[in-house]
């Protein structure tokens, strides 16, 4: 008889949940469930959430045993996969971490420069904190984190956890893979094998071609060069705010810098901070703009289908990272060695670089794990700016282990994002008086 899983989603309240609900039952017939359990320290707004999925699943798949819970031995207990997408202190600190650095001309981002660095202070004590009650009552569990800023937790976990079963991922590169894939005519970036190197949210593709080995960068590339990812768009409503449309076209430039790779997103915060702040509302940031689209949709979609009392026609849509989730598990339960991106100690699969940093990079995956795909050496540009921004990384990490202002001083002051030591200061002070309630205190 084929072995059926029991999955923790561990951030149950999140704006995400649904879209995971939805790829677990997709895909039944190859990640078979008997038992899905939500987790979150909000009661309320997980509640919300997970009765709206209880409807779902008793129309769609009544032999699902389902449960939500706020105690932990009743949500890790008798688990498989842990699919971990929390974040401490909701948009209102993530609010906080746009505006305080813009209030200083500094890019106000979640996952980038300061407000990053905030963000990943307030997100190791949770990540650790759920790794720490799955192996206490499911000791063979595997935990998929995308808990953001990716990169910061998953150097935390490789210094605080280094034996724990836990993969670091991320979507934003799969939704630009899907991107690419539609400028070359391919009806998924499963049609293509991918070169990419890099750490969380700064990294370049450096090789992608079609299943026959025939070589998709050279008509990437025009389409890169002549309007960045904005040619490529879907027609879902993930990433499709005002700021999401002009980042996509912002790889234009980015793309330019380096035309022999092409560019996460993300970088345009590390490579052009002036634009971002020139073009940066200081008074209505993306964590205004995610409160007022995403989170009115799918939790009026939940309030919906809770009033009527069904989920047919329900409005829910699964997106990117909740497909790539399921994959990374069905690898694992079915050892099938498919090739994702995976967040790693490097140990030498860049071969310039430092050994010990956390690299994003294509990794082999099945059920004992994941084996390192070499990417070999990396040119000078691309060297130089990924050592400064993971000596950030790790900067911050130790400054959270170690209780250290001066680490995190020169975390921010380190940031490409940040002028001077001056501003990082000012940031900081600013930083830990909205965090007071969430950072360890730092002397």
């Amino acid at each position: 008889m084929e072995k059926k899983y029991s999955v923790t989603v561990a951030g149950g309240g999140s704006t995400f949940t649904p879209g995971i609900v939805l790829l677990l039952l997709d895909h039944q017939d190859r990640f078979p469930i008997r038992k899905i359990k939500f987790y979150d320290n909000n009661a309320e707004r997980q509640e919300t959430v997970a009765k709206a999925c209880e409807i779902l699943l008793k129309e769609r798949a009544p032999e699902i045993e389902f449960g939500y819970t706020t105690d932990p031995e009743t949500a890790f207990t008798d688990v498989d996969f842990v699919m971990c997408h929390i974040r401490v202190g909701l948009y209102a600190m993530r609010e906080k971490d746009e505006k305080i650095p813009l209030k200083y001309n500094v890019v106000g981002q979640e996952t980038c420069g300061p407000g990053g660095i905030a963000y990943g202070m307030r997100s190791i004590g949770g990540v650790i904190e759920i790794l720490d009650y799955m192996e206490k009552y499911s000791p063979n569990a595997w935990m998929l984190n995308y808990s953001n800023p990716a990169a910061i937790v998953a150097e935390a976990t490789r210094r605080l956890r280094p034996n724990s079963k836990i993969l670091n991922i991320c979507d934003m590169p799969i939704d630009l893979e899907e991107k690419m894939a539609n400028m070359v005519g391919l009806s998924s970036r499963k049609e293509m094998s991918v070169g990419y190197y890099g750490l969380n949210h700064f990294g370049w593709w450096h090789k992608i071609e079609d299943k026959q080995g025939n070589d998709l960068m050279p008509a990437i590339k025009e389409h890169m060069a002549a309007n960045g990812y904005a040619d490529a768009l879907s027609n879902t409503n993930q990433h499709v705010e005002q700021s999401w449309i002009e980042t996509f076209a912002k790889a234009k430039d980015v793309y330019a810098l380096d035309p022999d790779t092409i560019p996460n997103t993300y970088l345009k915060y590390y490579l052009f901070p002036d634009y971002v702040v020139e073009h940066s509302r200081k008074d209505y940031t993306r964590a205004n703009e995610v409160m007022d689209h995403r989170e009115k949709i799918v939790f009026g979609a939940c309030r919906d289908i809770i009033e009527k009392g069904t989920a047919v026609d329900c409005g829910f849509e699964a997106d990117a990272h909740a497909e790539y989730i399921v994959d990374l598990a069905c690898a694992i339960a079915k050892n099938t060695k498919e090739r994702m991106l995976l967040i790693v100690p490097n140990e030498g699969a860049i071969e310039n670089f430092d050994r010990t940093a956390m690299v994003e990079i294509p990794c082999i995956v099945g059920s004992n794990g994941y084996e390192r795909i070499v990417q070999g050496a990396i040119p000078q540009f691309q060297k130089g700016l990924m050592e400064q921004q993971v000596s950030v990384e790790k900067l911050t990490v130790e400054a959270w282990i170690e209780g250290s202002y001066q680490k995190l001083w020169q975390a921010i002051t380190m940031s490409k994002t940040v002028p001077s030591a001056k501003v990082a200061k000012q940031i900081l002070d600013e930083l830990i008086e909205a965090n007071k309630d969430f950072w360890p205190e730092l002397k």
